[in-house]
């Protein structure tokens, strides 16, 4: 697949009038970008204005006309994305959106339809230990439970910097909100055929302070959305037809593997 404008960005902002410039910026600026959508999600500040005061002829607005979390926000920009390959990106800069070609290099080389930015993982091994330290253990360890219940070995479970070959995204059924989003989706592309990668990603570490907001009652949160979203929501019909779906595109799409030359014996004439 070739780099050159396949690649759709939607970005869901709420109150995100400082950094969502920037972030346009360093989007619009990429070669690999053929559309960007920005969904405000009932912001109280200029995040509109800012979004629409941008002249490129990729940035495209929408605005929902009150605060519904970001999963709907994405719902709505996911169902307007045109390109192969979508990737959502964070508005407050927590990741470098320079770090976009790094992110769908595996799917424009055909090895994964999914893949996952890990902060984790070589150049973004310091972004997460530059929290606090109960901040990065409670990520390993919800990690750990993540993994443990969709077969996985994700390692990262709270980066929410994911790029799919957007079919896959179109059809997939998004119900969650508030912190649950990237949960949802990881536990739901576990139970598809689709093939899965990571790759590292750097950010913006948080500070304490910054860390502090996202306290035990988020954490307890996240965890009871790994346990729903890997073991309950996954046996509802409406899942379940989400996640058929998905795995009737990708056999659609992949090439039947060749079947086995089946070796035949010359069997000798009679008399011989």
């Amino acid at each position: 697949m070739d780099q050159a404008r396949t690649l759709a960005v939607v970005i869901p902002a709420c109150n995100e009038e400082t950094t969502l410039g920037s972030v346009l910026r360093h989007v619009d600026a990429l070669p690999c970008v053929k559309e960007i959508i920005v969904v405000d999600d009932g912001s109280l500040d200029r995040t509109a204005a800012v979004a629409a005061a941008c002249l490129s002829p990729r940035v495209r607005l929408l605005r929902q006309s009150r605060h519904l979390g970001k999963a709907a926000a994405v719902r709505l920009g996911v169902r307007q994305v045109t390109s192969p390959i979508t990737i959502i990106q964070d508005a407050a800069l927590a990741y470098d959106p320079r770090e976009i070609p790094f992110v769908i290099e595996p799917i424009l080389a055909g090895r994964a339809d999914v893949v996952y930015g890990s902060r984790l993982l070589a150049r973004g091994a310091a972004c997460v230990t530059s929290s606090s330290l109960s901040h990065g253990l409670a990520n390993k360890a919800l990690t750990l439970v993540a993994g443990l219940l969709a077969n996985s070995r994700r390692s990262d479970v709270g980066s929410s910097c994911t790029a799919f070959r957007t079919p896959i995204l179109q059809r997939m059924p998004i119900a969650s909100r508030g912190c649950g989003l990237a949960v949802e989706i990881a536990a739901t592309i576990s139970k598809t055929r689709a093939r899965t990668c990571e790759v590292p990603i750097a950010c913006d570490g948080r500070s304490f302070q910054e860390a502090r907001k996202f306290g035990l009652e988020d954490w307890l949160a996240t965890l009871w959305s790994i346990l729903f979203y890997n073991a309950l929501a996954a046996v509802g019909p409406r899942r379940r037809a989400g996640i058929r779906a998905i795995d009737e595109w990708l056999s659609s799409v992949r090439p039947a593997a060749p079947q086995p030359a089946i070796a035949t014996l010359a069997v000798p004439a009679a008399g011989k």
